[in-house]
This record gives structure tokens, C-alpha cells and sequence, in this order.
């Protein structure tokens, strides 16, 4: 595990411009290898002759990477890696339906992963030759150890939710900050100048504090189960930080609510919904949860009660993988034919 902690967090601002905000540069080779740490083995995973997919190819025709595949007849296969939650998603009819009206030959399967088989899942991708793959809860940072390189903006921001397979190195890009920027501007919210909340202190929860701090949000705070752990996200980048049930019952000067946790759903945690119903935030303006698909959703319920606008994560998901579907097959897409298949899909 490397260390990935920037002190000053102001210093990166005009070296990760490019590397996050434009996707030919998120395709270049990471400046942070870790492949050659103790303990670490870069297997190598093509024979002469492999069989693929029923069709028999010799090593000099078999596609070392995404885009290799893109121009093939070979099939190629991307997948999403998450628990139990993983057969609830929306990717893969996203991502299956977008690749269809392409024209591209594509599959795109979930994968429901024991948190102690995370590292042989990895190494999966390899000997499966799966072309690409995303990552979500709860693995966003766990799988960092398996992996050969990092992208500039997934090692500064401590989660991966991209694989890109290039021949026998896995790389890992995030694209979760820069799809939760894109889905601000698409409803003209402006961060600059106002203040944050931000629930939870995962993978998400890091991407979205990035991404705060960058769009020059002028105060964030971070809520979360333990404190600790959200004091590691506020130390990363900037902030404040405190346990979500020291929120209620006192006001609280947040122009932006972000949901981060997996939690939307009484049912899920009755305790957070609680917290949630007696949030003091008279001068909120957005309320944003990045899960969707519940239909008893106690963020909305709050907004709704407060006469605040509310956003699900319908939007963020389909900006971010606009960006992920760069990365894998080198094909631009408009963030509209991602929604569109979402909502053909709702």
C-alpha cells in the first residue's frame, strides 16, 4: 500500500487540471507505479495460444487493451465489482444498452465479491481478459493494493471505481469526482463561495471532498459514523469533520447536503433517517444523494419537507461513466445517450 497523502492540498490544483478534467489525459500511463512492491506479482497472462470467447487466436492477434478490443471481432467483457448489492445496480443495462446502439460487440456483467476475495476478483481480470471494470461499494479504496498503476487523480484521492486493462497491467482512474462536477453543472449549481455537508467518509465521500475543495467550496464539513475516519478525509484535503448524531437539533449554515453513505432507506439504517428528519439547514439549496432506485428515500423526504431541490445520483452515474467509456474504448459519448438508457432502464 502506498502512501497517498498530500499535505497541501492547494499546491495540485494546476498539475491535476489535466490529468482530471480531460479524458485523453486520464488515458495516460499513471506517474505512481506499485507494482513492484514487496510481495506483489505481476503475472503474466498470455500464451501463445488462448481461447477466447469459442475462437481459438494466436498471442500476436490477441487485443492488449480496451480500445484493441473496440477494433476486433472480439467480444469484450466489462463488469462491475461490488457485494451483494452489485445485482441492484444500474450499470450494466446502462453500459450494455449505450454499447448496443454503438455498434459495439460488448458485454457488461455485476459481480457480487466477498470482501475477503477482493484480491483474487482482481486477479480475475487478468485471467479472464475482462477489458475493463468498475468498482463501488464498498471497494473503492480496497482494491488499490492489487493493482499495477495508479492515475494521477485516483492516488491523490485514495479510491478507484475504473479499471482500464492494458495488456497485463491494471490501471486505476476515478471518475466519480469529476461525474459529481458534472452533474453540478448540469443543473447550474455553483459551489464557489458556499458551504457543505457531506455524509459519509468512504471512497465517495473522498471523491466528492476533492472535488469541493477544487471548485473552491468555502467550507466543508464531514459527517461521519466515527469521526476518526472522517477527520482522515478533512487531513487529506481540508474541512472539518463530526460525528453525524451531533448534527441534530442545531442549526446548521449548509447551502449543499451530499449523501455519500449507501444509505437512502429507513429500512437501511433508522437511526441515520432520524438524524436526517431533524437536520436543521434553513439556508440548504440542494440536497443531492448519490444512491437511486429507492422509493422510500429519506433524503428526498427531508428535501421535500424543506422545499429544498433534490437530486438522486441518476446523473452524477451517468456523467461518470460517460468519462469510464472514454477510458475503455477511446469513444466519446454524450452524456444524454447514458441518461437516455437509464431512463429506458427505470
Amino acid at each position: 500500500m502506498i502512501d497517498t497523502g498530500y499535505p497541501a492540498f492547494s499546491g495540485i490544483f494546476a498539475s491535476l487540471k489535466l490529468a482530471l478534467l480531460n479524458t485523453e489525459s486520464l488515458k495516460e500511463d499513471a506517474r505512481y507505479s506499485i507494482q513492484n512492491r514487496p510481495g506483489f506479482a505481476l503475472y503474466k497472462l498470455r500464451p501463445d495460444k488462448t481461447l477466447w470467447q469459442g475462437k481459438r487466436v494466436t498471442s500476436n492477434e490477441y487485443p492488449t487493451s480496451s480500445i484493441q478490443y473496440r477494433e476486433s471481432s472480439i467480444m469484450m467483457v466489462f463488469c462491475i465489482l461490488s457485494d451483494e448489492r452489485a445485482f441492484r445496480l444500474k450499470s450494466p443495462d446502462m453500459f450494455s444498452l449505450v454499447m448496443k446502439r454503438l455498434g459495439i460487440k460488448g458485454r457488461y456483467v455485476p459481480f457480487a465479491v466477498k470482501p475477503e476475495d477482493i484480491g483474487q476478483a482482481i486477479q480475475s481480470i487478468r485471467i479472464l481478459n475482462i477489458a475493463g471494470a468498475n468498482i463501488t461499494v464498498p471497494y473503492k479504496e480496497k482494491v488499490i493494493p492489487f493493482l499495477d498503476v495508479l492515475s494521477e487523480g485516483a492516488n491523490i484521492i485514495g479510491a478507484v471505481n475504473t479499471i482500464v486493462c492494458d495488456g497485463d497491467i491494471l490501471k486505476g482512474y476515478n471518475t466519480n469526482a469529476i461525474g459529481f462536477m458534472d452533474a453540478l453543472s448540469e443543473v447550474d449549481f455553483d459551489v464557489e463561495g458556499k458551504q457543505a455537508l457531506v455524509f459519509g467518509t468512504g471512497g465517495a465521500a473522498k471523491s466528492v471532498v476533492f472535488i469541493l475543495n477544487w471548485l473552491r467550496t468555502d467550507s466543508i464539513m464531514v459527517a461521519g459514523r466515527r469521526k476518526e475516519k472522517a477527520l482522515e478525509i478533512v487531513d487529506r484535503f481540508s474541512g472539518d469533520a463530526m460525528p453525524i448524531y451531533d448534527l441534530p437539533n442545531r442549526p446548521f449554515p449548509a447551502n449543499i447536503v451530499v449523501n455519500t453513505t449507501s444509505v437512502s432507506s429507513i429500512d437501511e439504517s433508522p437511526e441515520l433517517a432520524a438524524v436526517v428528519e431533524r437536520l436543521e439547514i434553513p439556508q440548504c439549496e440542494l440536497v443531492l444523494d448519490l444512491n437511486y432506485g429507492h422509493t422510500k428515500n429519506f433524503w428526498q423526504d427531508m428535501a421535500k419537507a424543506r422545499n429544498i431541490r433534490f437530486m438522486d445520483g441518476l446523473s452524477t452515474l451517468a456523467f461518470q461513466a460517460r468519462r469510464t467509456f472514454a477510458l475503455w474504448t477511446g469513444t466519446q459519448v454524450p452524456p444524454k445517450e447514458f441518461l437516455k438508457a437509464l431512463d429506458e432502464n427505470s
